[in-house]
């Protein structure tokens, strides 16, 4: 499905080879080969046109979600990869600064779960950004500084929540899915040809530039008919979109701010990985496009009635400095399906899920090997894994 690698060599499957290329520190990788979707992207053969459903999204809709309309959007497909879609920033100036805020803000708010609740109080965890941001807004370029509890977040879930011990979803374990999130994604997906699309589980993941996402599928939702919705905001990523299977090489493609990839059909269930969080390019701090804020576009000011306020953008543009953002979402039932009886085995494992966070780099050993916290009842214990296999 992707070439450009051996199937294996010296006793690596090509994933994990390319994986591990793309994460050297030193030296660099070289990133020519890197699939760049951008409007500045050049000509690859390998990059088809996608077509999208125009008239299933009014205007008004999209703007209401912070989004250009369709017919303006940028949106790409891959050859060999059917079901894949990406689209290439298509938010309204402003509307990538209100979903930043909400991911830092709003959505790390309680009852939604965090990474910091397996080793922190409730207490301590019910308002993160509160107990951030005036540190985060004066802090200085120096490691020696001790990090935010902002800094230290690496994931929260929303809607159904992921059980990363048992790799399901469990009617037991839900909460409300934010409304607003909820109504950008189901205009992506009816854009994307899924006009039935719910929105019911997310995964919220807060990469720095030393982190990264081990090799997965996602396929713990049990109706795998209905897309993954991923936004990207904040500095970039190479992505990799591989195979069915482990020994297929990956296809690298760049991930910027404002991106949204879409994956249904066989894509749906493809092997993918984030190895490495790549710097703005052109050496400015932020991109470009999160420069313009919807509190100074009025054509924006309809889309949302909690709008990112210049005090609450120097929080957020502060953390972005060396941060990504990356929203998922995606539907767990499909219509008039249930879950399944505790009793029944076998749902719910996802393939290369072994950890339940994404690292970062001084956390693994020059061998591979990362050090994860695993839950011992109420106390937090070190174990090793394959760095290749860390959840988000």
């Amino acid at each position: 499905m992707a070439a450009g690698l051996s199937a294996r060599e010296s006793g690596e499957d090509a994933f994990r080879k390319l994986f591990k290329f793309y994460r050297r520190r030193n030296p660099a990788p070289d990133f020519s080969a890197v699939t760049d979707f951008s409007p500045n992207r050049g000509t690859d053969s390998k990059v088809l046109d996608a077509q999208l459903s125009v008239s299933a999204v009014s205007s008004q809709d999209a703007r209401k979600a912070g989004l250009q309309p369709v017919s303006e959007w940028k949106a790409y497909g891959l050859e060999g990869y059917p079901g894949f879609i990406f689209i290439s920033n298509p938010f309204l100036p402003g509307g990538q600064c209100h979903w930043v805020k909400q991911c830092l803000k709003t959505y790390t708010q309680k009852p939604n779960v965090c990474n910091l609740d397996l080793h922190m109080g409730a207490g301590e965890t019910t308002d993160l950004w509160g107990r951030s941001k005036e540190q985060l807004r004066h802090k200085g370029s120096s490691r020696q500084e001790p990090k935010t509890l902002l800094e230290k977040l690496r994931w929260v879930t929303l809607g159904f929540h992921y059980n990363w011990d048992t790799k399901k979803y469990s009617p037991d374990h839900h909460t409300a899915f934010p409304t607003d999130l909820a109504f950008l994604s189901r205009q992506v997906a009816a854009a994307c040809g899924f006009p039935q699309f719910e929105a019911e589980a997310g995964i919220l993941n807060y990469y720095h530039l030393d982190s990264s996402l081990g090799i997965h599928v996602d396929e713990s939702e049990l109706d795998h008919s209905r897309p993954l919705l991923s936004f990207s905001f904040g500095q970039s990523s190479v992505f990799l979109l591989g195979g069915l299977r482990r020994d297929e090489a990956p296809t690298p493609m760049f991930m910027h701010s404002g991106d949204i990839m879409v994956m249904s059909g066989i894509s749906r269930l493809l092997y993918h990985a984030v190895p490495r969080i790549v710097p703005c390019p052109g050496g400015t701090a932020l991109p470009t496009c999160l420069s313009q804020l919807a509190f100074q576009n009025s054509a924006t000011s309809s889309f949302s009635p909690d709008l990112c306020t210049p005090e609450d953008w120097e929080v957020c543009s502060k953390y972005l400095l060396n941060s990504r953002i990356n929203m998922t979402v995606r539907q767990v039932l499909g219509p008039g399906l249930t879950f399944p009886a505790e009793s029944e085995e076998g749902h719910g494992a996802v393939r290369g899920y072994e950890g339940s966070y994404h690292t970062d780099s001084d956390e693994e050993h020059s061998d591979g090997i990362v050090k994860r916290p695993r839950r011992n009842g109420g106390n937090l214990e070190t174990s090793e894994s394959d760095a290749s296999n860390i959840t988000h």
